[in-house]
């Protein structure tokens, strides 16, 4: 005997450890089978995949060594098998094969196996079969298999049939991939799970897209919103809710929760409130979708970091000028077909090129971002801002007459002359703003508001600044000149 080799297992005091060698070569099964005799072990052979399953699922081996491709059932189907089934879901599987082939190695990984050996390398194979016997689980008689050929191919179809499904499952959800923001992925998502499983909720979390949605009956919304905080753990959560009369309700167990992860990074959670009768296919499904959920969660992630970079102005943080001006177009469509109402303001602010001279040009970044926040919390949220280009902003005030949009100016021209900008070095400066307002009017294009806005916004600056002027007001100066 080799000084290589394990001490043999005859030497020791336990039961010798059984293992289960399937190999379609008769030679190769008997030499291999000798050797490992010889060590001690207690060998079991078998010439197929089909009858070492059978094999191993009526006496639960301590190791199983197995081709990885075998006739009738393969070895990464076999390995498949016996990790699903209660009696050998610990065992190890040794799987031999061409150690140049990648895609063997791949496969076998991928199966669960122990190990991937060389077929001819009878020490590693032995060096690897020590290590599998001391990884090996305590023995569990307590699990009776049947030997009965019909029935090993009964429960490999029902675990081939087990492992489609999550394959499809899993294509699906990585399918998700392409949709175009947090939410869309979400009602796909939604549609797709109510298909093939009957839950009271469903609910996703996703932080890094300041995201969550929730789908539920359309009756049971304040029942569902708070079971979610409570599964999420955070009270704060205001889902955008997706309410579905075909949703199921009542009859309901408490919630699976399921984190998403991405590249070793958390992306978010998903969680569902399955039925009491579907509680064990549920979780088996929302570990699926979960597992496979992180890759597409990301690209939307990115999707929409990437929307909203476009879309922003880079120092206020506001609606940029390409981004507004998509914005009124959709609403003018609105307004031109259902009718309404719409003002807007053209703002500059007054003497700016003093600050920038006087201050620096971060001081005049300071004034733009200040102003920026100002505007914000002035305006309403149902307000469009945006930042029109250098010293100018652009706001758009939806269903408010030209009165309204007189009052809606001074408030915001009022706020900035109050408000205090802290510049590094300096107690604070005050800056004020001269504003132009216009009222759309029928058939009128972006354009044509904010040439009227922006006439407005001179006669401001030419009246003296820090004031609001109106369209009206500027047509009926202009139309004084022309007649003196």
């Amino acid at each position: 005997m080799r000084s290589s080799d394990p001490a043999p297992c005859s030497a020791r005091l336990h039961e010798p450890e059984r293992v289960l060698l399937i190999d379609p070569d008769g030679g190769t099964r008997t030499a291999v089978a000798e050797r490992l005799t010889s060590l001690g072990y207690l060998v079991e052979t078998a010439s197929d995949g089909l009858e070492g399953a059978a094999a191993a699922l009526r006496t639960p081996p301590h190791v199983v060594i197995a081709d990885l491709w075998l006739p009738g059932v393969s070895g990464v189907q076999l390995c498949r098998l016996l990790q699903a089934e209660p009696a050998t879901a610990g065992i190890p599987v040794l799987l031999r094969g061409d150690a140049d082939d990648r895609r063997n190695r791949f496969w076998a990984e991928r199966a669960g196996a122990f190990a991937f050996l060389g077929k001819g390398r009878i020490g590693e194979l032995v060096r690897a079969l020590r290590r599998a016997v001391a990884s090996a689980p305590p023995r569990d008689d307590f699990f009776l298999q049947i030997d009965e050929t019909a029935r090993i191919f009964d429960r490999i179809a029902r675990h081939l049939d087990a492992a489609l499904f999550e394959s499809v499952i899993a294509s699906e959800v990585r399918a998700l991939a392409s949709s175009t923001s947090a939410a869309n992925l979400f009602d796909l998502l939604s549609q797709f799970l109510s298909q093939i499983h009957p839950y009271r909720w469903l609910a996703l979390s996703s932080p890094h897209s300041e995201f969550v949605g929730l789908h539920h009956h359309a009756g049971q919304g304040a029942v569902a919103t708070e079971e979610v905080r409570v599964a999420l753990k955070d009270p704060a959560l205001l889902p955008q809710i997706l309410e579905d009369e075909d949703a199921i309700e009542g009859d309901g167990t408490a919630s699976i929760v399921e984190r998403i992860s991405f590249g070793g990074r958390e992306l978010g959670t998903i969680a569902l409130a399955p039925l009491v009768a579907k509680e064990k296919e549920a979780r088996q499904l929302l570990r699926v979708v979960a597992g496979e959920l992180g890759g597409a969660l990301r690209m939307t992630a990115l999707v929409d970091e990437t929307k909203r970079l476009a879309s922003t102005d880079s120092l206020t943080r506001l609606m940029n000028r390409r981004a507004f001006v998509e914005w009124s177009d959709r609403e003018l469509a609105r307004l031109r077909r259902y009718g309404g109402e719409l003002g807007l303001g053209l703002l500059d602010v007054d003497h700016f090129k003093s600050v920038n001279d006087r201050f620096g040009h971060g001081a005049g970044d300071a004034v733009l971002r200040s102003l920026g926040l100002t505007l914000s919390q002035i305006l309403r949220k149902s307000d469009v801002l945006a930042r029109w280009g250098g010293e100018e902003f652009v706001f758009a005030l939806p269903s408010i007459g030209e009165e309204g949009t007189r009052h809606a100016a001074e408030r915001v021209r009022a706020g900035i002359e109050a408000a205090l900008i802290a510049i590094p070095g300096h107690e604070g400066l005050v800056v004020t703003a001269s504003i132009g307002v216009a009222q759309w009017r029928k058939d009128d294009d972006l354009h044509a508001v904010v040439e009227r806005a922006d006439a407005a916004m001179y006669l401001a600056k030419r009246s003296g600044r820090n004031r609001v002027v109106s369209s009206e007001e500027c047509a009926r100066a202009q139309q004084g000149r022309s007649v003196a």
